[in-house]
């Protein structure tokens, strides 16, 4: 049995547990599955830990709709109406750019996010008259944000029956900002519920978050340093 195991039973402490079984020799196949008890305990608490967290956050966010500041009603409205339900990621997808610049100025005056922490990527055709660049400057233009916070983009995607005849009607294309915190989305889903005056336990636990490949981490990486 695993020394902390053995401590909790007994109620003492870890170390008192290892100064009276220094003597004694466990197998390779017993150090092994103590090995595993450990690592599954670990994930278990460390589960737990960061569920309390989130829960913590939801609070956080109850507390401060229950203020009514004008901001924060609306950016939380517009993350509900627009946003991407993710356990701890916050990111808007929209055409609109006013509407895009107001969810970044929600985000930095009620959070205080940094100008280094957004991301911004793209999903635009061109051939409209307008180069990559002078659409990119438009957006980091009313966003506010340097050219390091650009991400991959999606260009000339394969148009489906409708998307293909709709190129010329958003020339700048449709724009991404994302915020990769825990806490904030967390706070947001707390907020959106005082609001309005619901239960959505799914939020808490929701999709947890996928680390992405090296490959596009790298690609990222690279065009950001471009």
């Amino acid at each position: 049995m695993p020394m902390k195991r053995i401590a909790a039973r007994l109620g003492v402490s870890p170390g008192s547990v290892h100064l009276w079984t220094s003597d004694i020799a466990i197998t390779p196949e017993q150090a092994a599955r103590n090995l595993e008890w450990s690592r599954a305990e670990f994930a278990r608490t460390w589960a737990e830990r960061n569920r309390q967290r989130r829960r913590a956050a939801q609070r956080e966010g109850r507390e401060r709709a229950r203020a009514r500041v004008p901001l924060h009603v609306a950016g939380c409205m517009l993350f509900w109406a627009e946003g991407l339900k993710r356990r701890g990621t916050v990111r808007i997808t929209n055409s609109d750019v006013n509407l895009v610049a107001y969810f970044r100025r929600f985000l930095t005056e009620c959070f205080g996010v940094e100008t280094h922490r957004f991301a911004v990527s793209l999903h635009v055709y061109l051939g409209n008259g307008l180069s990559l660049e002078q659409i990119e400057n438009h957006w980091l233009s009313a966003l506010e944000l340097p050219r390091s916070c650009l991400r991959k983009h999606s260009i000339n995607p394969l148009p489906t029956s409708s998307s293909g005849t709709k190129r010329n009607k958003l020339p700048y294309g449709v724009c991404t900002l994302q915020v990769g915190d825990t806490r904030i989305a967390q706070h947001i889903y707390g907020a959106i519920q005082e609001y309005g005056g619901f239960e959505e336990p799914r939020w808490l636990d929701g999709p947890p978050i996928k680390p992405r490949p090296r490959r596009m981490r790298a690609a990222n990486a690279s065009s950001a340093h471009q």
